[in-house]
């Protein structure tokens, strides 16, 4: 059973004004149409308000003006959505291995592993792996000749660090997550290819995450970098030698191509396509389904991806742009 916490206790905890009793206790968290007694739910987006009314939350957290339509408890601050982070963390807390390597893991000689570290089933740490206090290596996973992992950091299940790879401290790195595989680097040579050898490495920085199946793949000559603060979703694929700047975070399906540069806080969503060498100024937002093909230099908002419309209007509209820039007979 979840221990219970009191709305006195998180109003104090994370800086929030409580309208309601202080010894009501909660000890989980749902949405506002699945919450009961014992629940924090939260509004943060005016589109669910109609779930407000009829909750059966015990708290709701909210801003000062939904408060005013809340039936029930409200724990009120400017930021709902992370006020709710904050709290849902603290009411369930990630699991956590025990200190110590399972029998069936395959450990090098040469591997340098913290003891306070936790390597989990059918995990191979090859040559000169350097894990640090409290790394949680999960099943399966692969850690490579020389790769580092920092203190606190989590790799879930099946990660595949290839050799050299660096991670920093308090990362997560989810399952299938492969880092550090070759560039695709191949020049021609009359008709055929010949493969351009990939010797530089991944660095990730501190406190980023790494989203289930994502690929970062090695540098060139010189490392790929994400910056710390980073957070990739799943299924994300990062070119040789691309640099993401700090705190910037990309949605699933999005591929960057090699040599470009993301800047710091940056937001690209689901499915963009970024070409290569390119680079991105910071502060700057991508909508899902856009194509950039130029370097942005400037922070703000841009799109490409044209949203779904019925097919006859859709090709009413391609009928359109194929006469655009036609003479006129």
């Amino acid at each position: 059973m979840q221990e219970e916490i009191s709305l006195g206790e998180l109003a104090v905890r994370f800086g929030l004004t409580l309208r309601g009793s202080p010894d009501s206790k909660v000890s989980h968290v749902a949405t506002l149409s699945q919450a009961t007694p014992g629940s924090v739910s939260f509004l943060a987006n005016s589109r669910y308000r109609k779930g407000l009314k009829d909750t059966r939350a015990s708290v709701v957290v909210v801003t000062a003006v939904e408060a005013e339509g809340c039936p029930v408890d409200a724990l009120i601050t400017p930021n709902p959505y992370l006020a709710y982070a904050r709290i849902a963390s603290l009411l369930h807390p990630e699991f956590h291995a025990s200190p110590g390597i399972h029998p069936s893991a395959v450990i090098a000689k040469t591997a340098h592993i913290d003891s306070s570290a936790a390597v989990g089933p059918l995990a191979v740490i090859e040559e000169e792996v350097e894990l640090g206090e409290r790394v949680e290596v999960g099943p399966g996973c692969i850690v490579q000749r020389g790769a580092g992992v920092g203190a606190d950091t989590r790799l879930v299940a099946r990660v595949n660090l290839y050799a050299g790879v660096r991670i920093g401290q308090r990362c997560i790195v989810h399952a299938g997550a492969v880092i550090g595989a070759d560039g695709f680097g191949f020049a021609p040579d009359r008709g055929t290819w010949v493969k351009v050898p990939q010797v530089g490495s991944v660095r990730i920085g501190d406190d980023v995450e790494i989203g289930a199946n994502t690929t970062i793949d090695r540098g060139a000559i010189a490392d790929t970098v994400v910056e710390q603060g980073a957070k990739l979703d799943n299924l994300i694929q990062i070119g040789h030698n691309v640099t993401i700047g700090a705190h910037t975070a990309i949605a699933g399906c999005s591929g960057i191509s090699g040599s470009t540069t993301v800047g710091q806080r940056c937001m690209i969503g689901g499915m963009v396509g970024i070409a290569g060498h390119l680079t991105i100024a910071d502060d700057v937002m991508v909508t899902g389904l856009s194509l950039i093909s130029a370097s942005i230099k400037e922070a703000g908002s841009y799109s490409s991806g044209m949203p779904a419309v019925p097919t006859r209007a859709w090709r009413r509209m391609v009928a359109h742009l194929r006469k655009f820039g036609k003479k006129e007979r």
